[in-house]
């Protein structure tokens, strides 16, 4: 099962402040918007998100779709089918991605401890 690219994304209480923090790592901005407060950094092959106020855990994240620089791949797995093969395992669903569409979905799940684990897919 490839679930596509990796990376963690951080619930921040200042974007701001958390983006200085990563770039003095070494951490350079891939793509997202501080207006918006999100932002995609990487550093080598180690992709992480910053978002504020917009969940209330961190949680690991995989793209269908995407390398880990973000660009699309010519063929992957979508998320719907990745989401149909998790159910059949007994795996539960915290949200679902809608199996009656086509293009970008997404859906959550969470591990044993409590992680929640997005399945995210842009296109």
């Amino acid at each position: 099962m490839n679930l596509g690219a990796f990376s963690i994304s951080l619930n921040v209480k200042d974007i701001h402040k958390s983006k200085e923090f990563y770039e003095a790592l070494g951490f350079e901005t891939l793509g997202g918007d501080i207006n918006q407060n999100w932002l995609i950094l990487k550093n080598g092959t180690t992709v992480i998100g910053l978002f504020q106020g917009m969940f209330e855990k961190n949680m690991l994240t995989f793209n269908p779709g995407w390398n880990q620089n973000a660009e699309n791949l010519d063929s992957f797995t979508d998320v719907r089918d990745l989401q149909e093969e998790l159910k059949a395992k007994g795996i539960n669903f915290i949200q679902e991605a809608d199996e009656s569409t086509e293009g970008p979905g997404h859906f959550t799940i969470l591990d044993p401890d409590g992680n929640p684990i997005l399945v995210d897919q842009h296109r």
